[in-house]
């Protein structure tokens, strides 16, 4: 049964094509894109040399967002992110050099302010942690393809005769 139009009704496609739903998509992402922008860094906390603004992104890149973990403060959106930020603004305005900026924050917050750690034994298993997963990977596909590596039991003559009464061949190349 059809479903009741109005008689004047134009008629409507009923799929848009697959082009206009990108378009769509991607002029919505390019209408988001500076308010995203504009969350991450605030015009007004920016340092008016662009060197200098370009020294503090640097080594925003390199310090970890505590409230994120896995994003550097220059990515994050967080509040405490933004202080941070601010330091470093600050830091480098007061004329500290890059190492020792990275210095202060090490010494103020720790190895776990930095995106990349030291190598240290208090660090240790921050860096072992790839390689024994990679290792633990590699004895599961080993122990996996062992297990399937071995042939399994000949049938005996019971489970032959109990096969034979079902009507099913053997399954293990017997041939009986």
């Amino acid at each position: 049964m059809r479903p009741l139009r109005h008689p004047r009704a134009p008629s409507l496609p009923r799929e848009r094509g697959r082009g206009a739903r990108i378009c769509a998509i991607l002029v919505t992402f390019l209408l988001l894109l500076p308010v995203y922008a504009a969350a991450v860094s605030s015009p007004a906390d920016m340092l008016p040399d662009p060197v200098q603004e370009d020294r503090a992104r640097a080594l925003g890149r390199e310090i970890r967002c505590m409230v994120c973990q896995n994003q550097s403060i220059e990515d994050s959106e967080a509040p405490l992110a933004r202080d941070l930020r601010l330091i470093v603004r600050e830091r480098i305005t007061a004329g500290d050099s890059d190492g020792q900026v990275m210095e202060f924050m090490h010494a103020r917050y720790g190895d776990f302010v930095l995106l990349k750690p030291p190598f240290a034994w208090s660090t240790a298993i921050l860096w072992a942690t790839p390689l024994i997963a990679v290792l633990v990977g590699i004895f599961a596909i080993l122990g996996l393809r062992r297990r399937r590596a071995t042939a399994p039991a000949p049938l005996t003559e019971e489970e032959r005769q109990r096969l034979a009464a079902l009507g099913l061949p053997p399954r293990n190349g017997t041939g009986a």
